[in-house]
């Protein structure tokens, strides 16, 4: 099989997705568009090239419908012969996106792709596609669906995770993000957005709270107390779980993944496109995975997805230099730093979704540029990006610098 080899990665500063964020006023093939300009110009492509633009993105309706990864492309200026396509792996589609990508150029059915996602939050709200695992009574009955927020406070309940354990774990997101902004760790990756006149409308992820302390965040209800006790949630769950006599609600919007809106979008290519193109490759793609596991607690998959990982490389979790899970909730790292035994010194040193967001579709590919711009500063080899995704699924990929 060809060797995938990461050429660029370039992504949007993360807007707060609410009418009052920065991106409100961008549409999203404005944020998909900006970035596939964005990489075409820092390499000088032909995008000629360019086989395929693969986009995942969750809610794809209205402004994000249509297969936006198409529309994008065209918007960009990339040429006819390039194709496009959409995905949803709820939140791991951006990741999957490039996993895809990736196996298609492993294949040698295609030799390069432009792979990422976007989600703009603020204008696309999550859920407004709908979804029979969702609003439907009988389908969520029957598969024991909870909400995210439910699973995550079940993870804690079942760890005996403590409220200030989260907390905890948040103010470090937040110090963490806030220290690598303060040094331009993200300056390598960041492009930003400017309207049509060339006026900046963001150049820095809005979503920061520097200086949060556990003591700011104690102030704060937990968000999914009233979801799991009056609209029966709860009771759901403990059906699957009947070993616990209540879940301790510990998370809130403090210690959970802000919304946000952007995109990113890494360029992978085989070794002769990079050599056609003239540009030289800064990783390559060891391996990646996908599973599954229980559907209600549903945020466990990381884990087992990167010991499958790590298996399809021959590799153990200290050979990892850096990894980089999104922090879709708190418990969902420390959950992963116990099964997995990962150095919590190795994951998520510039912070995470808790702190800048987590722009849904998007996430996997910032994640991925975001790991290897940081090997590239520590002179690191080894990376994995790995995401909790709705269902119960898990994706996971590592990463090696050449």
């Amino acid at each position: 099989m060809k060797t995938v080899y990461i050429y660029d990665a370039v992504r949007t500063p993360r807007g707060r997705g609410k009418k009052d964020g920065k991106l409100h006023t961008v549409r999203p093939v404005d944020l998909a568009g900006s970035v596939l300009e964005a990489i075409q110009q820092r390499n000088n492509l032909d995008t000629t090239l360019v086989n395929d633009v693969v986009l995942g993105c969750v809610t794809q309706v209205g402004e994000q419908g249509g297969c936006i990864a198409k529309s994008a492309a065209l918007y960009a200026n990339y040429a006819d012969s390039v194709s496009g396509y959409t995905l949803n792996r709820f939140c791991g589609s951006g990741l999957e996106a490039i996993n895809q990508g990736a196996s298609s150029i492993m294949s040698g059915y295609f030799d390069m792709i432009v792979a990422g996602g976007v989600e703009a939050l603020s204008r696309v709200p999550i859920g407004s596609d709908g979804g029979a695992w969702m609003i439907d009574p009988d389908v969520a009955t029957k598969t024991h669906f909870v909400p995210q927020g439910i699973s995550a406070d079940l993870i804690s309940t079942l760890a005996g995770y403590s409220r200030t354990d989260v907390d905890s774990f948040a103010v470090e997101s937040q110090n963490k993000a806030t220290q690598a902004w303060e040094e331009n760790r993200f300056a390598k990756s960041i492009i930003p957005i400017r309207d049509q006149n060339g006026l900046m409308i963001l150049e820095k992820d809005e979503h920061i709270r520097p200086g949060t302390t556990v003591e700011s965040l104690s102030g704060l209800r937990p968000s999914f107390l009233e979801m799991g006790t009056k609209y029966g949630f709860d009771a759901v769950a403990l059906q699957k779980y009947p070993e616990i006599m209540e879940i301790e609600h510990v998370h809130h919007a403090g210690n959970s993944s802000g919304i946000v809106d952007g995109s990113s979008v890494v360029l992978i290519g085989n070794e002769e496109s990079g050599l056609k193109a003239g540009i030289k490759p800064r990783a390559k793609i060891r391996s990646f995975s996908m599973v599954s596991t229980e559907p209600t607690i549903m945020l466990t998959g990381p884990a087992p997805a990167t010991n499958k990982a790590l298996k399809a490389a021959g590799m153990e979790i200290g050979d990892i230099d850096l990894i980089e899970i999104n922090e879709a909730f708190a418990s969902v790292v420390l959950r992963f730093i116990e099964e997995t035994g990962a150095d919590l010194g190795k994951v998520n040193v510039n912070g995470g979704a808790i702190a800048m967001g987590h722009p849904l579709g998007a996430t996997g590919a910032m994640l991925l540029g975001t790991v290897l711009d940081e090997l590239e500063r520590q002179n690191k080899s080894t990376g994995l990006i790995t995401l909790c995704i709705g269902g119960g699924m898990g994706i996971a990929t590592i990463i090696e610098r050449v």
